[in-house]
């Protein structure tokens, strides 16, 4: 890189930094407030598991809000550069904005694929293995409403094993008005397109119990549905939605969610890129005086809009109301579209 890269990169760079850290510091004092789940990792490991586990959820909810947090940064920093008036002499030199923003838009780009594919997924297996983990819903008592051939059931397991391929503890209510039947087995392993259940006992009104070595009930459920229903597909990380969606989720709502998800992880990138453009583009035009207070503000409202807009758009990705593919790069082609129409028009000399 040349000394104007390095010079950008390094006032970038701290303030994205700081902006960072500043939002880590409000969501560890947010994942602090759950006294609950503090006094119990408290007892089970000690002081220094219950801030492991405010670290990680403040890790997680950080990388979720990373755009936000590059979009404000991006802002400080470019304020900062010309309140230094290194902005004005690298222009007055005859270097284009297109130039001055290339390495951070690199640097953001790779923070993207860094976050989707790294971090993300080690705060999501380090939070698994915390004693108490709200998105290790497997380790609990597990409430499935099934349907299949034999007719809809409700089945109740002990716990899951195998991303919920195996069940243990399990019992079967069947709730059609004409078959009552309720049936107890010590596991139940989901296999072509069935439970198979493994030391059956059904139990029929009127009729002595029915010892089975194994019993097969059909099921619409897949493995990808298992997978995705377990753990919220905001909880799985991009390698295990590439399993669940290749396994084919039968479910709708449990497909929509872990495509958008996907989609997301791998739009990230793209996110990122845009908010650095958005960031260049309302403070990197030339200023008479040193009064930025009014355009920082302006930067932290324009970060929580995008965050706001790409959680809507996420969320009705997941509900099914919006398709998977918009929902997950529209905010990021959205924040592209602004950052470089506003760039074009004050590079074009009419602002």
């Amino acid at each position: 890189m040349r000394r104007i890269d390095w010079i950008v990169m390094k006032r970038l760079g701290a303030r994205v930094a700081l902006t960072l850290t500043v939002f880590f510091g409000l969501m560890a004092l947010v994942e602090s407030l759950d006294i609950w789940r503090f006094q119990a990792l408290t007892k089970i490991g000690g002081l220094p598991l219950a801030v492991l586990a405010i670290v990680t959820g403040a890790g997680k909810t950080s990388v979720g809000i990373l755009p936000i947090t590059l979009l404000i940064g991006t802002i400080i920093g470019v304020l900062d550069l010309q309140s230094r008036s290194e902005l004005t002499i690298i222009r007055s030199a005859g270097v284009s904005i297109w130039r001055v923003m290339r390495a951070p838009l690199i640097a953001a780009f790779v923070l993207g694929l860094a976050s989707s594919f790294a971090a993300a997924p080690f705060l999501i297996q380090l939070n698994r293995s915390l004693p108490v983990s709200g998105s290790n819903a497997s380790s609990g008592e597990v409430w499935l409403e099934q349907r299949g051939a034999d007719g809809p059931y409700i089945l109740v397991a002990e716990h899951a094993r195998l991303s919920g391929r195996v069940l243990d503890g399990v019992s079967l209510f069947f709730t059609e008005a004409d078959q009552r039947d309720r049936v107890t087995a010590a596991s139940a392993k989901l296999s072509g397109g069935a439970w198979v259940l493994s030391e059956a006992v059904r139990y029929r009104p009127g009729v002595p119990p029915e010892s089975l070595p194994e019993l097969r009930v059909s099921t619409n459920t897949t493995a990808g549905d298992m997978q995705v229903r377990l753990t919220s597909a905001r909880d799985l990380t991009f390698s295990e939605l590439l399993s669940a969606v290749g396994q084919r989720v039968a479910d709708p709502a449990l497909r929509a969610a872990a495509i958008t998800s996907l989609l997301h992880l791998a739009a990230t990138p793209a996110l990122l890129v845009g908010s650095v453009l958005i960031g260049f583009a309302f403070t990197s035009g030339y200023r008479r005086t040193n009064k930025y207070g009014g355009a920082v503000l302006y930067g932290i409202v324009l970060g929580f809009v995008v965050y706001v807009v790409t959680e809507l758009a996420n969320r009705s990705g997941f509900a099914g109301v919006l398709d998977p593919t918009f929902a997950a790069a529209g905010p990021a082609f959205v924040a592209i579209v602004i950052g470089l129409t506003v760039l074009l028009y004050k590079e074009d000399g009419r602002a």
